[in-house]
């Protein structure tokens, strides 16, 4: 395995995610102060309406286009270019559907529509971008790395223009669209100085989305286990519990710019492994469960042990409710980063066909908890069922499905102590004769 490449490119990811996470935080934890639980769970559900389309939107080329710019490269252009130009039809009728269904769903709350619609401008430009897909292919995510990192201090200053200027909750959920069109033009103009061309091909078209359907059902599923919780947490709950579980989500994600940086680091050379059947595919893929769910652990101990602390110094006394859904929260993260792992490997192995079992499972699996949980605990019940959803959907079901089964002996072999001693060892020696060379 080219250790060398890999490192320089999560490097790259990571030294910006750090920077950026930074200001996320920071900048996050003021609107949470500005707008209070109740306004701040009210963004959060928009949110949450929003992302459910993206599965729509995407199409499921977020999952396959590094694969296919893999085991195509000729045809690089083509694959951009189709890609690019369906994600942008589809995004379009996506934000019709928004507007839909908040004005259904929410017919008597017109600020719930308006924040929901503003909300939803945001796809057009999610849908340009998909070209940072072809950065990692490449393994130079330097560029995409800091284009999003400039794009964040654009949005950072942004926020904070409307923190001292005490604007309404309808300028905060511009941000979004904000955010995303810096780093779309930005990513596409990078994309054409390196080179980069775009054309479309209905051919393309046609096989690209024949290996990607499976992921549209399988987002979408995913999707409902990410964001049932806000929607239900609202209409049962109210605005202010989906503000405190919010607050405590934003908490535990407030490191995952690190597992995407390792799993997108890794991914391009794990199907490029498995293209050549490489004796190093297994070891790398236990290489990844060990590297990803260790770190998962240490930060949920760590959130366990501080968490009054964290949310005191995050939220102030108005989010002290958030503490113990943190506490909860927190440790679903182990087992959700094992599913994002394990996709790496669904891919490699072409058995996406599974994954719609696998999310629908835990979509159903994830409502019905929340249906008993939240009436009775409110964001701490909603934190329960992610947690035993997530250990359910990528552990449990790991071992009940046979065409997957194998990926759990990855992971016990991925968390033995001893392979990860060793493992560690030998990236380190690498890394220092890589120091020595340069």
């Amino acid at each position: 395995m080219n250790y060398g490449r890999v490192f320089n490119n999560a490097k790259w990811i990571v030294v910006c995610k750090v920077m950026q996470s930074l200001l996320q935080l920071v900048v996050g934890m003021l609107c949470a102060r500005f707008l209070g639980p109740s306004n701040y769970g009210l963004l959060k559900y928009a949110a949450s309406v929003v992302a459910f389309v993206l599965p729509f939107m995407k199409l499921g080329f977020d999952a396959t286009l590094v694969h296919e710019l893999v085991e195509n490269p000729r045809n690089e252009s083509k694959i951009m270019g189709t890609s690019i130009t369906l994600n942008l039809l589809s995004s379009l009728a996506c934000i019709g559907a928004v507007g839909t269904f908040v004005s259904v769903i929410n017919a008597s709350e017109k600020e719930k529509i308006a924040v929901c619609l503003i909300f939803s401008i945001s796809l057009l430009f999610a849908a340009l971008e998909m070209i940072q897909y072809w950065f990692q292919y490449k393994l130079i995510s330097k560029y995409s790395s800091v284009v999003m990192l400039c794009a964040y201090v654009v949005v950072t200053a942004y926020k904070i223009f409307l923190l001292a200027e005490e604007k309404s909750i309808y300028w905060f959920a511009v941000s979004n669209s904000v955010e995303y069109g810096v780093i779309a033009i930005s990513l596409i103009f990078i994309y054409l100085k390196k080179g980069g061309k775009f054309s479309f091909s209905f051919d393309t078209a046609k096989s690209m989305l024949s290996k990607s359907k499976h992921y549209i059902t399988a987002s979408l599923m995913l999707v409902i286990l990410q964001n049932t919780d806000h929607i239900m947490l609202t209409s049962i709950a109210g605005n202010a519990e989906n503000g405190y579980y919010s607050a405590a989500i934003t908490c535990v994600a407030v490191a995952e710019f690190v597992y995407t940086a390792i799993v997108d680091s890794f991914r391009p050379v794990i199907l490029e492994n498995k293209k050549n059947d490489s004796e190093e595919y297994k070891l790398n893929m236990a290489r990844l469960y060990g590297i990803t769910l260790y770190l998962a652990i240490a930060q949920s101990i760590a959130f366990t042990v501080f968490g009054k602390l964290i949310v005191s110094i995050l939220y102030g006394e108005e989010y002290m409710a958030s503490v113990k859904v943190l506490q909860i929260l927190v440790w679903f993260f182990s087992f959700s980063i094992m599913g994002t792992v394990r996709n790496v490997w669904i891919l490699a192995e072409q058995k996406q066909k599974y994954l719609w079992i696998i999310n629908l499972s835990g979509a159903l699996f994830n409502v019905v908890l929340n249906a008993f949980m939240i009436p009775v605990w409110g964001a701490c019940g909603a934190a329960f069922a992610s947690l035993l959803t997530q250990f359910f959907m990528n552990f449990v079901l790991g071992f009940i499905l046979k065409p997957i089964r194998e990926n759990n002996y990855l992971i016990f072999r991925g968390i033995n102590p001893t392979f990860m001693i060793r493992e560690s060892r030998n990236l380190i020696s690498i890394l220092k004769n890589k120091g020595k060379v340069s």
